[in-house]
């Protein structure tokens, strides 16, 4: 390593900060090639997954810039002002809505592309000194010879940097992803920025796209969830407080877990996974004979044309939280099939009369603090739509591979579920003369944001973005899971990588195992029934139960009451402010009142229940938007958005309270 003043301290601060990466950084890989690597005035040698040039010269201001086979990486002339002008000027590229950061309105985390010297990520680290620094960095050598070349002791020292070092020939999806959670937990989930460093990039222009891509995943995410929760949220709320006994009476999938793998010397048994794409219609007719070989795991969505094939799926899985979605299991009698459910589905599907139930871990605050304290479920991936946690539900059953039918996540030939769903069934009966059923499918086929995007069959069928977000989270768990195979019966859908072809001919190949089937999964739920409804068992969680309601309720008042208070508090304050409504003569005592709001924030922060209560939250950005108060007046400003951010958080509280009174 270069012997420069400050590498020392660099190298001390990065294995203090980041001591994975300074061990990344500092191994020599064992099968690297030499790197020629020049400076001004020495020169020395750095390992690299691929041969590149690297030059340091000294730019026109003095400072050090980069050159890279032949291309200046950063500014010949100030690189310092050019990392500034990068940072005051993001790119385009997350929402597609211009430079996001050019009205100060960033609020989330920031992400560089690009390291180089570290001028864009100083820069950015200056403009906006509370926000995390998300740093994606392909070249191990470049980050290295950043480290001997500036004094990066300052920003090292900062502790809102999260590297991302890709010294891996594929792009890390779940490293990516983790790593912008990481983020969002420190930041909130407000507007990120992006800053790109275009020399660095173009040296490496597929796996960066590849980042950009899961980033545009994320964001994208993001925005879905932000909505989903503003449409949903007192929904949830609703049904968990009428299905909270059932997380009491029934028991969780965390009781099959393995229970088709190997077993007494037999092979383990296979799952078909019956998605609700187009493509289910072409199995049908080979449904009877494949239930026969396989455990048959259905969607809510897809019930239907499966008992309409005469095939009784052994499971079916529901975790929508919507009236209409309830729906799709009216009138679809299925006395064989387990439902696998989530606590906060509508609740008439609860009452569905299915040969038994089984509830997966609850994906909001209010059901998993109830099973916290009266049974862990055992948790099922969720990536937006139900089959995507069908199919966490079939891997956790332990089979040798998946067989899915139906996941097409496309509109192949215009379609968009098989024929005979109930969303096709509900077009034509409300359609007419002026609004025909062919109105409703060019409805649904332009509201998705659609695109073209490579098929598994190696052509190009029409998606969107809601169904791509799908097929990204398929394919970072396809990536996780690598040991267990999943085949798709059909080509038509869109390519999903880690989907591997498959056909129904050679799940038809397989012998029967019907009866191999039904014994093993009669006797699992009698041991699961002699077990888990043993009287003494049941009032064991019956006292849990009522203890845990108790609390949930002592926890939510309380909260209530302080948010109330402090935004009186905060209210109070701000009128006496200056210009307030209050008269000047008998102010309050501000210091004496940002002191009492202090101690709320310590007492809501040590609350148990704070995530419940905190669940219906407005996005903070919403209630920066209603503020009155002139842009100047930044105390001002401050008190009244505390004032909203009490009031609101009172608000969820109590309507949260109201819906477990509603039983």
């Amino acid at each position: 390593m270069a012997n420069s003043p400050w590498v020392e301290t660099n190298i001390r601060l990065l294995r203090e900060q980041f001591p994975g990466l300074a061990e990344r950084l500092l191994r020599k890989p064992p099968d690297a090639s030499p790197v020629p690597v020049s400076s001004e005035p020495d020169a020395g040698a750095l390992p690299a997954p691929e041969p590149l040039l690297v030059r340091v010269e000294t730019a026109a201001s003095g400072d050090p810039t980069l050159v890279v086979n032949g291309l200046h990486i950063h500014s010949p002339r100030d690189p310092v002002r050019e990392g500034r002008r990068a940072a005051e000027n993001p790119d385009e590229g997350i929402s597609g809505k211009g430079p996001e950061a050019s009205t100060g309105t960033v609020d989330g985390p920031v992400i560089v592309l690009g390291f180089g010297l570290g001028y864009a990520v100083e820069a950015a680290a200056e403009r906006w000194p509370e926000r995390p620094l998300v740093v994606v960095e392909r070249r191990r050598e470049l980050l290295l010879l950043a480290m001997e070349t500036r004094d990066l002791g300052r920003l090292l020292a900062g502790g809102r940097l999260i590297f991302v070092l890709g010294d891996d020939p594929a792009v890390q999806p779940d490293i990516i992803l983790g790593a912008l959670r990481r983020a969002e937990k420190l930041s909130g989930s407000g507007t990120p920025a992006l800053i790109r460093n275009r020399g660095l990039m173009n040296l490496d222009r597929e796996w960066y796209a590849g980042v950009e891509r899961h980033i545009r995943t994320w964001v994208s995410g993001r925005a879905v969830n932000r909505a989903t929760l503003r449409r949903f949220g007192k929904r949830w709320v609703r049904n968990l407080s009428r299905n909270m006994e059932a997380i009491r009476d029934l028991p969780g999938v965390s009781h099959l877990a393995g229970i088709l793998g190997p077993d007494a010397g037999t092979a383990g048994i296979p799952v078909l996974l019956a998605a609700a794409g187009p493509s289910l219609d072409d199995i049908l007719p080979l449904l009877p004979a494949l239930r026969e070989r396989c455990v048959i795991v259905a969607v809510d969505t897809s019930l239907r044309l499966l008992l309409r094939a005469k095939t009784c799926p052994d499971f079916v899985v529901a975790v929508d939280p919507q009236f209409l979605n309830a729906l799709h299991l009216d009138h679809c009698p299925a006395p064989e099939t387990r439902l696998i459910a989530e606590s906060a589905v509508y609740p008439s599907v609860l009452r569905h009369p299915f040969a038994g139930a089984f509830l997966c871990g609850s994906l909001f605050p209010l059901g998993r603090f109830i099973e916290d304290l009266v049974d862990i479920k055992g948790e099922l991936g969720a990536g937006g739509s139900v089959a995507t946690t069908a199919w966490d539900f079939a891997r956790l059953l332990g089979p040798p591979a998946i067989h899915i039918a139906g996941l097409d996540l496309a509109y192949p030939e215009l379609k968009t579920h098989f024929r005979g769903a109930r969303f096709e069934e509900r077009a034509l009966a409300e359609s007419d003369r002026l609004c025909p059923g062919e109105t409703w499918l060019v409805r649904a086929l332009r509201d998705g944001h659609q695109f073209r995007a490579p098929a598994a069959d190696g052509g190009q069928v029409l998606t969107d973005r809601r169904l791509s977000l799908y097929a990204a989270w398929f394919e970072n768990r396809f990536r996780l899971f690598p040991e267990l195979p999943s085949r798709s019966l059909s080509r038509k859908g869109l390519a999903i990588p880690g989907l591997l072809p498959g056909s129904s001919g050679e799940l038809l190949a397989l012998p029967p195992r019907r009866e191999e089937i039904d014994r093993r999964l009669a006797g699992l739920f009698a041991r699961i029934v002699s077990g888990f409804a043993d009287p003494a068992e049941q009032a064991r969680r019956a006292n849990r139960y009522e203890a845990a309601r108790r609390t949930l309720r002592e926890g939510l008042e309380y909260i209530r009451g302080l948010a109330g208070e402090a935004a009186g508090l905060a209210e109070k304050a701000r009128q006496a402010k200056p210009g307030g409504t209050i008269p000047e003569g008998d102010p309050p005592d501000q210091e004496g009142i940002l002191t009492k709001l202090d101690k709320v924030n310590r007492q809501i922060a040590t609350s148990t229940v704070k995530d419940v209560a905190g669940f219906l939250f407005p996005p903070l950005e919403e209630l920066e938007g209603t503020l009155t108060s002139p842009e100047s007046d930044r105390h001002g400003r401050h008190l009244e958005l505390s004032a909203k951010l009490y009031r609101a958080l009172a608000e969820a509280a109590s309507y949260t309270l109201e819906a477990l009174g509603e039983r």
